[in-house]
């Protein structure tokens, strides 16, 4: 989800948009390795939260607000208070997109993402596997009852291909595909399986993507274009959302 996050944002500041990305994972903060922020420290503003400006995109992660070593063993309530205040006490400035990297499941933080701001809508990312359709499932039905839009399912891991120009589905494919179809979602595309992608993001250099990979760089762009577009239909039709 992370992986998919990054080069999300990556890919709508590619095209010009202002783009911040939350990342939601309390427990496990990857957005600062994936973005290179390791000898970046935080900054504030009065009470506010300014977010780190790398790559062409804003970001603020909870892994840069605590010792990088030290466990986050929080119970729910922590959690929440800290994602609260990560959503509410960025000074974020003017933003066309706001991408939030949620954790696994349906805990805590997706529901408090959903009381706490006004969402267009959500992206579930699955892998071709019949146990991870069956989780993004769950996920999906999470968002549904909140009333917040499902704009469509990404399918990371989908292939890899040899050297050889051989393609193997080590985890099945079109698993995230029957998944959108048989719920009646969008199909936004799915992610290879991709050396230069995982070097890259371990690296923090997620830009690095759009060099010299065109296959990757074609994969990336049709993602973010795909949810652009979901995006404008979804803001075209004005929903509102009420949490009761």
């Amino acid at each position: 989800k992370s992986t998919v996050s990054v080069t999300l944002a990556l890919g709508l500041a590619r095209t010009g948009a202002r783009v911040g990305l939350l990342d939601g994972d309390i427990y496990g903060p990857s957005v600062p390795t994936m973005l290179g922020l390791d000898d970046s420290s935080p900054a504030v503003r009065g009470s506010n939260l300014l977010p780190f400006e790398v790559h062409g995109i804003k970001a603020i992660s909870i892994g840069k607000l605590v010792d990088p070593d030290k466990p986050l063993i929080w119970r729910g309530p922590m959690a929440h208070g800290a994602f609260k205040q990560l959503a509410l006490q960025t000074e974020w400035g003017p933003l066309d997109y706001l991408l939030v990297d949620l954790p696994p499941g349906t805990g805590d933080i997706p529901l408090t993402l959903a009381q706490l701001l006004p969402l267009t809508g959500s992206v579930l990312v699955c892998t071709p596997q019949r146990v991870a359709q069956e989780d993004a499932r769950r996920a999906a039905r999470m968002f549904q009852q909140l009333g917040v839009e499902i704009l469509g399912v990404v399918e990371n891991m989908s292939s890899f291909t040899g050297a050889d120009g051989t393609e193997y589905d080590l985890f099945g494919k079109g698993g995230a595909e029957i998944l959108a179809q048989t719920m009646g979602l969008p199909f936004l595309g799915n992610l290879p399986i991709h050396p230069s992608l995982r070097k890259n993001l371990d690296e923090g250099a997620p830009d690095r993507c759009w060099e010299n990979e065109p296959e990757l760089a074609r994969s990336l762009d049709g993602l973010a274009s795909q949810l652009s577009n979901r995006i404008t239909i979804a803001e075209m039709a004005a929903p509102t959302l009420e949490i009761r």
